[in-house]
């Protein structure tokens, strides 16, 4: 039996339609209501098996005669047809109401619990039907259901993860025993087409209820040794932490104490202790704010509590578990200097307060200096004011992170070039390009319309309204980040050739592309920055128009040689020394970090621009992560970022300001860090729409993917 695959599953809608009707006026089973549970069965086995497998056969043999037991009274061929079919298949179900193959399942105790599952839902089923032949014991077969229950929580929590211990297999190995039993108990008695010996059933059932106990001693003494051994908590829903996160877990405990439980009453000391200490943990988190490890103990053991206050583990295994989380905690009750000492990070980095002055000096975005690019500006801004009076393609073409698009951008702004052309306009090309949308926004960016104004015309009509607004005008148009020749293709008919020196101006990774899209195309390579002007930059972002303080020279220059000519990774590793103390050691660290990764190597690169991300606050990673699941070279809304990432549940709780003021000032925070471009601004001067860097989102799936934060899905 394996995992179903994508083929379709077959129908068991005549054979549902027949049961039911059957069950209210003509009895085909030995009890009412013995076809749900046959149904019940067959909805695991759908899930289970491949379409392949025998067993689905049956199922399309069923159906199909059910079909045709419709319209004929009883007693006739195909109503016994049927019957024959219906009582072979309960057979065959025997086989299913034990535990499926494991050799193909890493994570047994997975497997386990799914089965147990399906127990449960039958055990549910029986008492919701109660056929009279249970009566005298219906309060064991409840009894067997709270057991069943206890066991899919003891399988979901921390002693099962520790797959090396050896009492953790034997302990699982016992548990599927125990199910296999149960399992085979149910298919004797209650998928039979015999008459139920009652005496027999009890006797079954004693002795079933009669093997849960040494069991459940067993799981005690594994709960007690894997204590011993198991350093973490549950696995988290995320590996992406938060204060807001751990806030919101505390908050649930607090309600759980409050919660009328029986059980709760007996432990409520127990989780009262813990709930303190916890707090204790999340007031020194404050402080510590940079050491994330420190925080995902807290968040582990917070989700730790919650699975098992919330789960149906009877009170011995509360009085157990809650005292073996305690003992977590005091493990973890380090000084701070202890915890500063363990994260290998100098103290003087470790405190908010003294960075919020630090932040306020770094250059606010906007204000762009082109170290390396003057002469490229200078060039290019002649291409594009000067002849040949057709129309011309003009790209700039280089390694990511070169600065492509920067330099297009100070272009379209520049005085001259906006006094020079009658229309001007801007899109966004990308790998996965759909025309229409370069169509809506070269029109919206030119002339603009409002968006919601053209989002009904279809796409020639796009193409020819635009058509005719460029006609008889000199115009620029910039095609921001295009992969291949197809996108100019699309596109070329939509642009008239008046012979007034109009130009289209390309960034692109690939130095060819121009050359295919148009024979007179005139290409301009970016080149790497040398080690001179990679510290030029490197001290104008930090410093701006102040002098480096003379005992970072050395160590600042090291870092700008380590970014190996690419202005990307000087602005993200300048946004980080901006945030820390100028102090030799601090910068030392960093240095530490990045002679470590760098060469001329795209995959090098990643490496660091990452310490960017880990130099980030614990509050902002999530919401920096975020920017990965929207598209590449979009700009987003600031209004529908900020409304995202307070419904994620990324935004701390200020005193006296809204959730959207808080989000606001950390997307301020995220840009101020040089993460997050301007991509529009309001006419206050406020930021109306922002974006990332391809690199930069590149990075947030490939961390936000590994830390469980988000499923990236290849189209």
């Amino acid at each position: 039996m394996t995992e179903r695959g994508r083929g379709m599953a077959p129908s068991t809608y005549n054979l549902r339609r027949l049961l039911e009707y059957r069950s209210k006026k003509e009895r085909l089973e030995v009890f009412p209501g013995q076809g749900r549970l046959v149904l019940t069965v067959t909805d695991y086995i759908l899930k289970l098996c491949s379409e392949d497998d025998k067993i689905i056969k049956s199922i399309e043999r069923l159906d199909d005669s059910a079909k045709l037991c419709w319209g004929y009274s009883r007693h006739t061929e195909e109503d016994r047809n049927f019957s024959i079919l219906f009582k072979s298949y309960m057979a065959e179900l025997k086989v299913f109401l034990k535990m499926p193959n494991s050799k193909s399942t890493p994570n047994l105790n997975e497997l386990v619990a799914v089965f147990i599952d399906l127990l449960l839902e039958i055990l549910e089923e029986i008492l919701g039907l109660q056929p009279n032949f249970i009566s005298r014991f219906k309060v064991s077969i409840i009894t067997l259901k709270m057991e069943l229950k206890f066991l899919i929580t003891f399988l979901g929590d921390t002693p099962l993860q520790n797959t090396e211990l050896e009492t953790t297999q034997n302990v699982l190995t016992d548990i599927e025993v125990l199910a296999n039993e149960i399992g085979s108990f149910l298919h004797s008695y209650f998928f039979t087409t015999d008459r139920v010996l009652v005496n027999n059933m009890n006797l079954d059932l004693s002795d079933l209820l009669g093997k849960v106990e040494p069991l459940k001693e067993k799981i005690k003494q594994h709960c007690i040794t894997a204590s011993n051994t198991l350093p973490g908590g549950v696995t988290p829903k995320t590996a992406v932490v938060s204060l807001f996160l751990v806030d919101s877990l505390l908050d649930d405990l607090k309600d759980l104490m409050n919660h009328r439980d029986d059980r709760i009453v007996y432990v409520k000391d127990q989780m009262t202790k813990i709930l303190d200490e916890l707090m204790l943990l999340r007031s020194l988190a404050d402080m510590e704010v940079q050491l994330e490890g420190f925080l995902k103990q807290i968040r582990d053991i917070a989700y730790e509590v919650e699975y098992i206050i919330n789960s149906y583990a009877p009170v011995w295994y509360l009085t157990l578990r809650l005292p073996q989380v305690m003992k977590k905690i005091q493990l973890i009750k380090m000084p701070p200097q202890e915890i500063i000492y363990d994260a290998r990070m100098p103290q003087s980095a470790q405190y908010p307060s003294q960075q919020s002055s630090l932040q306020a000096q770094y250059p606010l975005i906007g204000e762009e200096i082109f170290v390396g690019l003057e002469d490229e500006v200078t060039k290019i801004r002649e291409q594009l004011l000067g002849w040949p009076e057709h129309l011309q393609i003009i790209s700039i073409s280089g390694t990511p992170g070169l600065g492509k698009t920067t330099l297009a951008k100070k272009l379209y702004h520049d005085p001259n070039i906006v006094y020079h052309f009658h229309k001007r306009a801007w899109c966004a090309v990308s790998q996965t390009y759909q025309r229409r949308n370069i169509l809506i926004d070269i029109l919206t960016s030119m002339s603009g319309l409002n968006k919601d104004a053209i989002m009904d015309m279809d796409d020639e009509s796009l193409g020819e309204k635009l058509y005719k607004s460029l006609k008889g005008r000199r115009y620029l148009i910039v095609m921001d980040d295009i992969w291949n020749v197809n996108a100019w293709d699309d596109m070329r008919r939509y642009f008239p050739d008046d012979k007034n020196q109009s130009r289209i101006l390309f960034t692109t990774r690939y130095e060819d592309l121009a050359s295919k899209a148009s024979t007179h195309a005139v290409v301009n390579p970016l080149r790497f920055l040398t080690e001179d002007e990679c510290w030029k930059l490197l001290q104008w972002k930090v410093f701006h128009k102040e002098p480096c303080p003379e005992e970072l020279v050395d160590v600042g220059k090291d870092i700008a040689i380590d970014c190996d000519g690419l202005p990307l990774a000087v602005v993200v590793i300048a946004a980080v020394l901006a945030n820390l103390e100028r102090k030799k050691i601090v910068w030392k660290e960093v240095a530490k970090n990045t002679s470590s990764h760098m060469s001329k190597q795209t995959k090098d690169y990643e490496k660091i621009l990452e310490l960017s991300y880990n130099h980030l606050p614990m509050h902002l990673k999530p919401c920096f992560l975020y920017f990965g699941v929207f598209e590449e070279d979009r700009e987003i809304p600031v209004r529908k970022l900020t409304l995202l990432w307070v419904a994620e549940g990324f935004i701390e709780k200020v005193e006296h300001k809204s959730s959207e003021d808080v989000a606001e000032e950390y997307l301020a925070d995220l840009i101020n860090r040089g993460l997050v471009i301007v991509a529009k601004r309001r006419s206050g001067g406020g930021v109306k729409a922002c974006n990332v860097h391809d690199l930069l989102r590149d990075m947030c799936l490939r961390i936000g993917e590994k830390d469980k934060f988000m499923k990236v899905i290849q189209k």
